[in-house]
């Protein structure tokens, strides 16, 4: 998909142009591993249509995006057994990509993160990813199962 004659990243993932390690997808949005995580199981959860940034999202889009923000932050923290994690948005500044995402990173005490100056790391390899991936997908489906239970 191209964009006002630039070429979106984002918008070639949802498309299928351009290869993405998915975890999750809806009607709305997908969800990815960052490829330059802080930690492994740093994902990113995009709009399928491209909007560069919160300000830009549709107010009916809003609850179904963080519902799923908090689908992908619940299944991050049980798959990779983190103790907590954090959730963000950067809108213009700092946002290397002007398609609106939200960073759902897998966080514990004392993993070294310090305010917002944070190294990005690569993963090992594919098959890190691979398995990071395999995870997250597994503990998505074990968070809305349990999410089907409390509703009965």
């Amino acid at each position: 998909m191209y964009i006002n004659g630039r070429d979106c990243i984002f918008c070639r993932i949802v498309n299928g142009a351009t290869e993405g390690y998915i975890v999750f997808e809806d009607d709305v949005s997908m969800a990815f591993l960052d490829i330059r995580p802080i930690f492994p199981g740093h994902c990113l959860i995009v709009p399928k249509e491209h909007y560069e940034t919160l300000i830009d999202l549709p107010d009916e889009l809003i609850g179904k995006i963080f519902k799923n923000a908090k689908l992908i932050a619940h299944a991050v923290e049980i798959g990779l057994k983190a103790e907590g994690s954090f959730v963000a948005i950067n809108n213009r500044i700092s946002q290397s990509v002007l398609h609106l995402h939200i960073h759902i990173v897998p966080r514990n005490r004392n993993d070294g993160l310090k305010g917002f100056f944070w190294p990005r790391n690569k993963y090992k390899d594919e098959k890190e990813i691979l398995e990071v991936q395999s995870i997250i997908r597994a503990s998505i489906e074990e968070v809305i199962g349990r999410e089907k239970e409390k509703s009965l």
